[in-house]
């Protein structure tokens, strides 16, 4: 049997001296029985995987709202895409994939419905504002819980990752930085490759001197761009990317915002409207009526607050739990087809 000792030694034989080691984890808020087969790290993915937070991101947007097809991504189809390729750069740097894949599985746990339009709308009503990374935070720590207890009680750095995989804050763990470029790497060329799906855009479309660096398929690309991060920070203390490939993916996300995250053809006006409408609706029907809350979040508001709970109750609906949700709030008798 491989005990979580032999595990745990076998990291300093074979991860790079760069790597987080589990044995050297900052630790937990409230200290736990070690378990006696996996480490802390693969203990906290274990938790990840088996949460309500991870299953709702199957009906969250991505990029397109309602798609007709089956293949369009979703919020945990990115999610998986993020962790393939944070472990895939990982074990190129002999990096600690069990980490790396934690951060990866949880980093959008605390996504809204409706994509980003959800998150900016919600951040528009709710007065303390709102960023999706400090709710994926609060979602592992608080809103999830366990064995009667509030929050996952995850190792310090995989919490710092999540909070790190976007905005001001820069994970201290080389593997936090892995999935803070992995998620652009997967969003952008994921995203094209749905663009094209919809007829939004073709391959030709995309600039040329970005093809030319980066390749000229999805898939030719990440791998360009996975390759590209290994070499660019193998035996060094950081995580990196050659300047010509990462201005290439630059200039690729600067194109997607142009001609598809800001496209009237994928964000129809009414469509925004809507969803704003069905956000700002709900959030004040809930710190009007807290007694609607589901009793989870509704028992914290003494801890809490009813604001905070009421923003915690809508980013953690799915898309169809938002909308039926406000049909059944505001229009009795509808029945959604």
């Amino acid at each position: 049997m491989l005990t979580r000792v032999d595990s745990e030694r076998r990291e300093y034989t074979i991860l790079s001296p760069f790597a987080a080691k589990a044995a050297e984890s900052r630790g937990r808020a409230r200290p736990e029985t070690p378990c006696s087969y996996r480490t802390d790290f693969q203990r906290d993915r274990d938790r990840i995987i088996h949460s309500k937070a991870l299953r709702r991101l199957w009906d969250k947007t991505q990029v397109f709202i309602a798609p007709e097809g089956d293949h369009y991504r979703k919020r945990l189809t990115h999610t998986f895409e993020v962790s393939q390729i944070s472990r895939s750069i990982a074990r190129g740097l002999m990096l600690n994939e069990d980490l790396t894949e934690a951060i990866a599985l949880g980093h959008d746990l605390g996504h809204t419905p409706f994509g980003h339009n959800g998150e900016h709308f919600l951040d528009e009503r709710h007065k303390e504002g709102f960023k999706h990374n400090e709710q994926s935070l609060r979602v592992v720590d608080v809103l999830e819980s366990r064995g009667g207890e509030r929050g996952m009680n995850l190792t310090a750095e995989v919490r710092d990752g999540i909070l790190g995989h976007t905005g001001d804050h820069m994970p201290y763990t080389l593997e936090g930085r892995i999935v803070r470029v992995s998620d652009r790497i997967a969003y952008i060329n994921h995203d094209i490759d749905d663009a094209i799906r919809a007829g939004i855009i073709s391959e030709e479309d995309l600039p040329s001197d970005c093809v030319r660096v980066l390749g000229d398929s999805t898939r030719g690309r990440i791998d360009t761009l996975v390759t590209d991060m290994i070499v660019s920070s193998d035996e060094r203390p950081d995580i990196s990317m050659s300047e010509e490939k990462w201005q290439a993916m630059d200039c690729l996300r600067t194109y997607m915002f142009e001609h598809v995250y800001l496209n009237p053809a994928v964000k129809k006006k009414e469509e925004l409207m809507e969803i704003r409408h069905i956000i700002c609706s709900l959030y004040d029907h809930f710190l009007e009526h807290p007694e609607d809350i589901t009793p989870e979040y509704r028992n914290m508001i003494p801890d809490y607050g009813t604001e905070e709970m009421v923003k915690d109750q809508i980013a953690g609906m799915t898309d169809h739990y938002a909308a039926t949700t406000y049909e059944r709030i505001f229009i009795p008798g509808r029945r959604r087809r």
